[in-house]
């Protein structure tokens, strides 16, 4: 395997020197996007778009389309892993996710076992393999999974929730059972993104959306320590190139040296943390992705470039000041893009972070 033409977003996850600071766009590929609503009409469903591979492979090219990005993402969704799990997924109109048989009985929980990736998550293998021959090595993929944490969240409770009041009774009552499912969860988790880099993925990300729900005792205890599992099962090298993996917890910042140490390349960053700060906390141990809030997207062009400025300035200002490498930054968002993002200002975002000074 050859690195693509544009590898500045492998380099700058590997610490390594960069032309410039390279960025993607959590939920790049959405419905901000006139053309992905068009697509998405077509397939039917957001679950029928997500299952076949050629309208899958079509929305993840949309935005590079449109934006000079440095990365493309898998389009598929972190709940199809449960899914694959038999939990019976499905999108109920304006309430989001659901599922017909949550984890509430301890005999199913009990029984929950890790899928096979090549069986029956085969269509989301199919989708990388498909999009690798579609990006004829312009730029890198990602692939991606859920956290075994935030996964567990949405089979426990059966969908999105406020207070996460039953995994959270779980937690407390009978670790024991929640313990199994995060188990299960990080196995299959594992066995989800090596397949994904064995189809193609040259990089990962573990998006633990829920961790920063957890008191601190229980992230350590109950997100943290199994995202630790799934890095260390993960394949590291794949065709003689590097595979970097990225960890993002939202509302993670008060335990940034602890992600550091599960042995990721890269940490996220949402809006909450001071990206100057966390780099003097980390040094040159990982690379930091983020960290600009998503709804500053909503102000003027000239705000919008105002405070991307202003994050990359407080990037480079900290990496200086401590005689570190200038490089170890991917440009991203604090959180997923909003739906009702103007597009025309994501391109003011783009063009403000490759027109930054050199490094």
């Amino acid at each position: 395997m050859t690195r693509p033409h544009n590898d500045n977003f492998l380099r700058a996850l590997l610490r390594e020197p960069v032309d410039f600071t390279p960025l993607w766009l959590m939920r790049q590929a959405g419905r901000y996007l006139p053309e992905y609503n068009e697509t998405r009409r077509r397939a039917g469903n957001f679950l029928a778009l997500c299952k076949n591979p050629g309208y899958a492979c079509e929305v993840t090219l949309q935005p590079l389309a449109r934006y000079d990005l440095d990365a493309a993402i898998l389009f598929s969704d972190i709940l199809t892993v449960p899914d694959a799990m038999g939990l019976g997924l499905y999108f109920a109109d304006g309430e989001g996710p659901k599922f017909e048989r949550p984890l509430r009985e301890e005999w199913a929980i009990r029984d929950l076992t890790a899928p096979d990736p090549y069986d029956h998550l085969r269509y989301v293998l199919d989708a990388v393999a498909e999009i690798r021959r579609a990006l004829n090595n312009s730029v890198p993929l990602i692939g991606f999974s859920g956290s075994p944490f935030t996964l567990a969240c949405y089979m426990v409770e059966g969908g999105g929730s406020a207070d996460f009041r039953s995994v959270k009774t779980m937690l407390y009552d009978r670790p024991d059972l929640l313990h199994h499912i995060l188990k299960v969860n990080a196995e299959a988790v594992t066995n989800y993104l090596n397949a994904q880099i064995e189809s193609g993925a040259q990089a990962v990300q573990i998006f633990d959306t829920w961790g920063g729900a957890l008191s601190h005792a229980a992230y350590r205890e109950f997100s943290l320590e199994y995202m630790q599992r799934v890095i260390s099962g993960l394949k590291k090298t794949h065709d003689g190139e590097r595979i970097p993996c990225i960890v993002f917890t939202k509302g993670g910042g008060q335990w940034l040296e602890a992600i550091a140490d599960t042995g990721c390349d890269a940490v996220g960053l949402d809006w909450t943390t001071d990206i100057g700060d966390a780099r003097r906390r980390v040094g040159d141990k990982v690379a930091l992705q983020g960290n600009f809030d998503p709804m500053a997207l909503f102000a003027s062009p000239a705000a919008v470039a105002a405070e991307a400025t202003r994050i990359l300035d407080n990037y480079h200002g900290a990496a200086n000041a401590a005689g570190g490498s200038n490089t170890g930054h991917v440009f991203n968002l604090g959180h997923g893009i909003n739906q009702h993002t103007p597009p025309e200002n994501v391109s003011v975002l783009v063009d403000t972070v490759h027109g930054h000074r050199k490094i």
